[in-house]
C-alpha cells in the first residue's frame, strides 16, 4: 500500500503502549491495532485528530506517502511510442 502508517514510531518515542493509546484515544485496541499494521482502509478524521492529540504531534508524522515500485503491472520508465 502506497500509504505507510508510523504509529509505532511515535509509540516508542512517547513511551507509549498501544493499550494506553487506545484508551486515551477512543478505540479498541483491535482496531488500533489494524490501523498500525497497515491494514485499514480509511481512517476517520476525528480518530486521526484524536491520535495527534494524544501523541502530540502533526498527522504527517504518523502518515506518509510510499511510491510504489510498479503501481498496476505497469512498467516504470516511458517507452517509446511506435512510429
Amino acid at each position: 500500500m502506497p500509504i505507510a502508517v508510523d504509529i509505532d514510531v511515535m509509540l516508542a518515542r512517547r513511551k507509549m503502549s498501544v493499550g494506553e493509546l487506545a484508551e486515551r484515544v477512543g478505540i479498541t485496541p483491535a482496531n488500533l491495532a489494524v490501523l498500525k499494521n497497515g491494514r485499514a482502509k480509511a481512517v476517520r478524521f476525528s480518530t486521526l485528530a484524536a491520535l495527534c492529540e494524544v501523541l502530540d504531534c502533526q498527522p504527517g508524522d504518523l502518515l506518509r506517502w510510499e511510491a510504489a515500485d510498479e503501481p498496476d503491472g505497469l512498467p516504470t520508465q516511458d517507452v517509446p511510442a511506435a512510429t
